[in-house]
């Protein structure tokens, strides 16, 4: 596979770069991988990258998104942040991607057991170790929390079922963060030039599952 170059990036639409992705997850779930000749692509590159997708996620080493997507370089702007949330400088790179260099996707990735979630539940554990930056971090997700927990039940990352609903809902509120807080991006999604979606991926089995 050849990377892509200006004129093989205009003809893709959203629908087909979800396409990519979704094709590349299998790849890589049957340990399969598309032929590339990765020098090739850095030449094919040197003067200009034309990626088709905006991929959000988490700085977990299991989740490299050209890795669980099958892409090769210049493929996917791969932005990652631990618990893969937006804020004003994220949503400056994903205006880049795809107001500028004309991508046409965004995908907001979460992922299974993921460990910025399971401190933001364990918060009052984790502040006592004196870290102020990832406090500040982990602190983020606890409207998000609030939002999802049960009365009664436990706040623990070993509540396994209230870890997978804050991942999820993670994820949705970050795609809703991005219409809210980005009018450039929720107007190219308007305009059908961009789709803004939701995904997971399982650290145990490989798979993708699209929210």
């Amino acid at each position: 596979m050849k990377a892509h170059t200006y004129e093989t990036q205009s003809t893709i639409t959203p629908e087909k770069a979800l396409e990519f992705l979704k094709e590349g997850n299998q790849r890589f779930v049957n340990n399969l991988k598309a032929n590339r000749d990765l020098l090739e692509q850095v030449n094919a590159t040197r003067e200009g990258q034309w990626p088709f997708a905006v991929i959000l996620s988490c700085i977990d080493s299991r989740t490299s998104a050209e890795l669980i997507f099958d892409q090769g370089l210049g493929d996917v702007f791969s932005i990652r942040i631990a618990g893969n949330f937006v804020n004003q400088d994220i949503l400056g790179s994903m205006e880049f991607g795809c107001n500028v260099a004309g991508s046409k996707l965004i995908v907001v990735l979460g992922h299974t057991k993921c460990g910025a979630l399971k401190g933001g539940l364990d918060a009052a554990q984790i502040e006592g170790l004196g870290m102020d930056n990832l406090n500040h971090l982990i602190n983020h997700f606890d409207p998000i929390i609030k939002e999802v927990i049960e009365e009664g039940e436990e706040r623990s990352s070993k509540n396994s079922s209230l870890l997978e609903r804050l991942n999820q809902q993670n994820v949705k509120s970050a795609i809703e963060d991005i219409r809210k807080q980005s009018s450039t991006l929720k107007n190219l999604e308007k305009e059908g030039k961009i789709k803004i979606v939701g995904a997971n991926y399982d650290v145990e089995t490989g798979v993708v599952t699209w929210l």
